[in-house]
């Protein structure tokens, strides 16, 4: 089985106060998990709103009233076709966020960034589902040697195919909080728009895994935020990318992980020189938008049983040939 064999197709869904997930949508998906329940178009309107003054705060420049600019979010629901051996299965990859930058003042829409948040049935079944069963009876936490490869190599696929080349100018950038078990030191280097960059001690699984992905990670702290964000790209982040592409992402991230991880990134205190992330910090505000984070970690096992029941085991010797041949 070639790389021919395999082909992708997209969905687009609008991210707004009237949005409700689609009946085959990953419910671990955290814009889903928004937009559900009694407080559903109040949580999503509150969400734009904060993503909308964060990008006018960040795009200050000729914005003396911060109400230039507006953001409009695409879901991106990402399929895979297997065109080989098996009749046009359609089987539900992953989720990217697009933006789109609204100009009031030029009267202009203008490409944000693609990527943004990301989530994936395959992600959910290697870290919900193959890595605690490879650790259960292991004394010291690892990971398989091919922990993340197939992942990768589907991913790089739908970058490099056809319709991603046909829809999107530019390569995606994921942006992701920052992980608790590592410590991370500011540098020296400061971007007038990603603000103070930070590293860290030692690379995460995440990072790992996210480099077989062919992605690497830098990680930065805007003015105003309280925690570095973790970058992932390939190419050239601070030349490839326009000065509104960045805030767009940045302001949608920063606004989306306040929500999900308020004891990181909308704690009382910012980061300093030397930081290490906590999810047990307890001096930290909450938002007024609700967030299920225990669902979403029951569902993650869900949702990776269900990538093993409908995905894994039926085409594994398809994926397995297919993954042979992929070039990267």
């Amino acid at each position: 089985m070639t790389p021919q064999n395999i082909t992708y197709s997209l969905k687009r869904t609008r991210f707004d106060e009237h949005y409700c997930p689609c009946q085959n949508t990953r419910l671990t998906t955290n814009f889903a998990n928004l937009a559900r329940g009694s407080r559903r178009e109040q949580n999503l309107r509150q969400t734009l709103d904060m993503i909308n003054n964060r990008f006018n705060a960040l795009a200050h420049w000729d914005n003396p009233a911060g109400d230039r600019y507006t953001v409009e979010l695409d879901i991106v629901s990402v399929h895979m076709h297997f065109t080989a051996g098996v009749t046009n299965t359609l089987l539900p990859l992953i989720e990217i966020l697009s933006t789109t930058v609204i100009d009031h003042h030029a009267g202009k829409r203008l490409p944000g960034v693609v990527g943004n948040n990301f989530s994936s049935y395959v992600r959910d079944y290697d870290f919900s589902i193959v890595l605690p069963a490879y650790n259960a009876h292991r004394p010291n936490f690892s990971a398989p040697a091919d922990f993340g490869a197939l992942h990768g190599k589907l991913f790089k696929g739908f970058v490099g195919s056809t319709v991603y080349q046909q829809t999107f100018i530019k390569p995606p950038v994921i942006c992701l909080s920052v992980s608790s078990s590592r410590t991370y030191e500011r540098t020296g280097h400061y971007h007038p728009v990603l603000g103070y960059e930070y590293r860290q001690d030692e690379y995460s699984l995440t990072d790992a895994y996210f480099q077989k992905m062919g992605l690497r990670v830098r990680y930065f702290m805007p003015a105003g935020n309280r925690a570095p964000l973790a970058l992932y790209f390939s190419g050239d982040l601070l030349n490839d990318y326009t000065p509104l592409e960045l805030i767009s992402s940045l302001s949608t991230m920063e606004t989306f992980q306040k929500i999900y991880r308020p004891e990181i990134y909308n704690a009382n205190a910012t980061a300093g020189a030397t930081y290490q992330p906590s999810l047990q910090h307890e001096d930290y505000s909450l938002t007024r938008i609700v967030y299920d984070r225990e669902e979403r970690s029951r569902l993650a096992i869900e949702q990776g049983k269900f990538a093993e029941a409908h995905f894994i085991k039926p085409y594994h010797m398809l994926l397995e040939q297919w993954s042979a041949h992929f070039a990267d």
